[in-house]
């Protein structure tokens, strides 16, 4: 029986009605499974930072206990144990070596494949975690934040690479767009500073890279540095800044702390760049690159002679010794920010897995102490301090955006963002007539070239007749 027109047509737009309706649910359905996944990695990501500042605080407070013990050990400590985690390094992670920032951005600048995959393999990067420990334990001078960049990164790398092998795929998510968002992420969640690490995604890790900068990668990121927040809650790294902008002479004040960073924070990218090979006489080079556990030996040598002499202030991340600076309490030695620049860079040498992040923020600080005394204690010494972390940080890295909002979010000074701005600007500028290229991008052309010529090899053994 044939129906009228008019009821014809009622069921015929029911059905195109229905039909649409059913488009548009399973277009929210596949957005609402990519913001899941995305939400679940980002969780990963901040479970990491979480257990893994849980850790380098149990290294910090253990270390400090041996050392009030007797910090002569140290000239048995550090040397064995330097060396130790060279070689489990080069057995076994050669690719978590330094900073873990570096690996990141070789990563970043090559295209998806093994050499890509190398130096953001979980499987080498997760042992940063272990080794960055007993290297805090030890005394060794680095930080977390760096390691966490490379562990976030080859997290969220992995957990896309999981739900790929299972047909679910992340619309839009290309390998780039899933390092950078873990990186990224990883940083906010290891500093508690959400902010910080959507600028650093944008300014560090989108330099020379090719990265499409989608809603849902910033969406990751924030997330990570948010369930950290929600997790510990909105507490500043270093805690809430108590001084001021300057009454006078603040503009002054910005150009000293902003240029003689700016000078130090350039050589201090620089023998890192270099390395210890590149900064020893000619006669000796040879020796350095083909002994690497030696050498390692040697810089835990010398780590624990400028421990001895600053009475182990110079161990770990030196946190504790920022924040009381950073509080008006001058509570670290004569020279200890450059003691501490010292030990940061013997610890760089050594080739162990950590980052340079807070052991820069902690050499700025103690700069910054040198400024006051100099000074005599007629200005808010504070307030150097803080201008002075976010120089020489902007110094070291060239990435004065990262560095001001980093250093403003640990700390809570938000009223003092656009003179720390200034400073970071001044000094990653007079930071460039030493170190012409950024320290982190220097060292990932070198892990880039290194994954090239590794996954070469490795075609040429797998194409090669057995």
């Amino acid at each position: 029986m044939s129906l009228p027109d008019p009821v014809r047509r009622i069921i015929a737009r029911t059905r195109r009605l229905a039909r649409r309706k059913t488009r548009q649910i399973n277009r929210l359905s596949r957005k609402s499974v990519q913001v899941g996944l995305l939400l679940g990695g980002a969780a990963l990501v901040a479970l990491m930072s979480l257990g893994f500042a849980y850790l380098a605080d149990k290294a910090l407070a253990w270390n400090r206990q041996w050392v009030a013990y007797n910090g002569w050990l140290a000239l048995l400590v550090l040397p064995f144990s330097l060396a130790a985690l060279r070689w489990l390094t080069l057995r076994f992670a050669p690719n978590a070596a330094g900073s873990g920032i570096p690996q990141v951005i070789g990563a970043l600048s090559l295209p998806p494949g093994p050499s890509q995959n190398s130096l953001v393999s979980l499987a080498q990067s997760l042992w940063k975690i272990p080794l960055a420990f007993l290297g805090m334990l030890a005394g060794a001078s680095i930080g977390r934040e760096g390691p966490s960049v490379q562990v976030g990164a080859a997290l969220m790398l992995a957990w896309g690479d999981f739900w790929k092998r299972r047909g679910v795929q992340l619309r839009g998510f290309h390998a780039n767009e899933l390092i950078a968002a873990g990186a990224a992420g990883g940083l906010a969640a290891a500093f508690n500073a959400p902010l910080a690490g959507v600028i650093f995604a944008i300014e560090e890790l989108g330099r020379g890279t090719v990265l499409r900068w989608q809603r849902l990668v910033l969406i990751g990121v924030l997330a990570a540095g948010f369930l950290v927040v929600a997790v510990q809650g909105n507490n500043p790294y270093f805690g809430v800044f108590g001084g001021a902008p300057l009454s006078q002479d603040m503009v002054m004040w910005i150009i000293i702390c902003g240029a003689l960073n700016g000078a130090l924070g350039g050589i201090f990218a620089w023998l890192l760049g270099k390395g210890a090979a590149g900064v020893a006489p000619q006669s000796w080079r040879a020796w350095i690159r083909t002994h690497p556990i030696w050498t390692a030996f040697a810089m835990g040598l010398a780590l624990a002679v400028i421990g001895l002499c600053t009475a182990g202030s110079i161990y770990g991340t030196g946190y504790a010794a920022a924040a009381d600076l950073l509080n008006g309490v001058p509570s670290v030695p004569d020279g200890f920010g450059l003691a501490k620049l010292a030990a940061t860079v013997a610890s760089y040498w050594a080739g162990i897995p950590g980052g340079i992040f807070t052991p820069a923020l902690t050499t700025g600080a103690g700069i910054g102490h040198h400024i006051w005394e100099v000074a005599g204690g007629g200005v808010d010494q504070r307030v150097l301090v803080l201008l002075s972390m976010a120089a020489f940080l902007a110094a070291a890295t060239q990435a004065p955006l990262t560095a001001s909002v980093v250093v403003m979010e640990m700390t809570g000074s938000q009223p003092m963002l656009f003179w720390l701005l200034i400073g970071s600007l001044l000094a990653s500028g007079v930071s460039r007539q030493f170190c012409p290229q950024p320290f982190y991008h220097l060292a990932a052309g070198r892990f880039r070239r290194q994954a090239i010529v590794e996954a070469g090899r490795a075609a040429k053994s797998s194409a090669a007749p057995h």
